[in-house]
């Protein structure tokens, strides 16, 4: 019964917010939740999607807070009949998403600091376990009955929570080249933080045995097993308890260039070198052996190349498109990127429309595939391909204070694999839905 707490762990590992793609979150401002298209960007939030962009603000500081509120519904359907439920529900909250952004433009030169999420940012609870949780306690009612005790109900309590938060902090120098030409460099810190809290107890059966259970009613599964002289099956279903931190720090090179080759035509790209991320266990409690206290474990955020584009129709009226593409293929996961297929990519439009001088209007469309293949799907680790809606709004407060709102939603391409069990193959099918708020504020010198 190891395996439960094995996969507990897997689970918890990263708990992705709003990602692009496998790992990294790319949902870095409440401007991005509205858009959705921010590659090209040349307001304060570049300082994460096209730092070289930051040498077209105003001269002088320019400061921005946003926080994101994000909940995400993951869901597994399991076929496999012996289950005491077919549908398995997890709920990712992520109440408190913030990101940080301040720039100082002297002449051509700009000098800028982000914070944020770049992985992880929230907390897990799944209520009912996974089907690789129940997997082998389902098994109980039939290997108990083979023993010639007829037995047809089982239970466990599965109780586990677990946050990941990987923070970025970012620093970036930029300089303009010409009118036309741009260029940035930058390193991002990343501090990563995974927690694991969980047990498995109480597990119960009710085999009809006249003289250890005459009532046929629910029992201790220890206490059965010990009584029938089967001390490794009572072992086996003992009470097991896992608390443990993995922490690990990495750095993360970044290149970025613009052009505005006309009035209103602003063209980028960036390319964020992979993170070589090793995580260290830090482990209090853990009979499975799967955190050895002091062990080291890679997970590389990905490489990612970005580009952008944003063009302005009219001075009321803004499109702006965006390509990404994150090379999971060539990350350290341990082992798993031997199940991608193909690199993921997102490729995204946005439009926003200036109302009145205080008030602009926007929204966005997003769609993200994964190249994950089958082998890389369970109910531990699974990536689906979506489509994403934003919108919102911007409104001047004050001639140097702007406030942004917006909102997404997230549908994702559900899909299947065959799951064996000892009697045969059985469907299993994963979804979600994602739901998204973000506001923020933004200071910028008057002009």
């Amino acid at each position: 019964m190891k395996k439960c707490l094995i996969t507990l762990a897997v689970v918890l590992m990263i708990l992705p917010a709003v990602n692009a793609t496998i790992i990294t979150n790319t949902n870095q401002s409440a401007t991005y939740l509205r858009l959705l298209a921010r590659a090209a960007s040349y307001t304060i939030d570049a300082v994460y999607y096209n730092p070289a962009g930051l040498t077209k603000l105003q001269d002088g500081f320019h400061l921005a807070f946003h926080n994101q509120t994000i909940s995400q519904e993951k869901t597994i359907n399991n076929q496999f009949p012996l289950f005491n439920r077919s549908e398995f529900v997890g709920k990712v909250s992520v109440p408190i998403f913030p990101n940080f952004y301040a720039v100082y433009k002297k002449g051509k030169f700009a000098l800028s600091f982000g914070f944020g999420p770049n992985a992880g940012g929230g907390s897990a609870d799944y209520a009912n376990g996974l089907p690789s949780f129940e997997s082998n306690y389902a098994m109980l009612p039939l290997l108990v009955s083979s023993f010639g005790i007829p037995t047809t109900q089982y239970s466990a309590d599965i109780n586990f929570s677990g946050s990941s938060i990987y923070s970025g902090f970012q620093l970036n120098a930029s300089y303009a080249v010409s009118d036309i030409f741009s260029v940035a460099g930058g390193v991002r810190m990343i501090s990563a933080k995974n927690t694991y809290e969980g047990s498995i107890s109480n597990v119960r059966i009710n085999p009809e045995h006249p003289l250890l259970n005459p009532g046929g009613g629910l029992m201790s599964a220890v206490q059965f097993f010990t009584m029938i002289g089967q001390p490794g099956y009572a072992a086996s279903v003992s009470d097991l308890s896992v608390d443990a931190v993995q922490t690990g720090t990495a750095f993360t090179p970044i290149l970025s260039l613009c052009l505005t080759p006309m009035d209103g035509l602003v063209i980028a790209a960036r390319y964020e070198f992979n993170t070589n991320l090793e995580l260290t266990n830090d482990t209090v409690i853990d009979p499975t052996g799967l955190f050895p206290d002091g062990a080291k474990t890679r997970a590389d955020i990905p490489a990612i190349l970005g580009f952008g584009v944003e063009y302005a129709v009219m001075p009321t009226l803004r499109f702006m498109a965006a390509f990404n593409t994150y090379f999971d293929k060539q990350a350290n996961w341990e082992g798993a990127e031997a199940f991608v297929d193909s690199n993921s990519y997102d490729i995204a439009v946005g439009a926003e429309y200036d109302i009145s001088k205080a008030i602009l209007i926007s929204a966005g469309y997003m769609r993200t595939d994964v190249g994950v293949g089958a082998g890389y799907q369970s109910d531990m680790s699974h990536a689906l391909s979506s489509n994403t809606i934003g919108f919102g709004c911007q409104v001047k407060i004050l001639p140097q204070l702007d406030f942004d709102l917006g909102l997404i939603f997230v549908t994702y391409d559900e899909d299947s694999i065959y799951i064996p069990y000892v009697l045969g193959l059985y469907d299993e099918t994963y979804n979600r839905s994602t739901i998204a708020i973000a506001v923020g504020l933004g200071y910028h010198p008057r002009k």
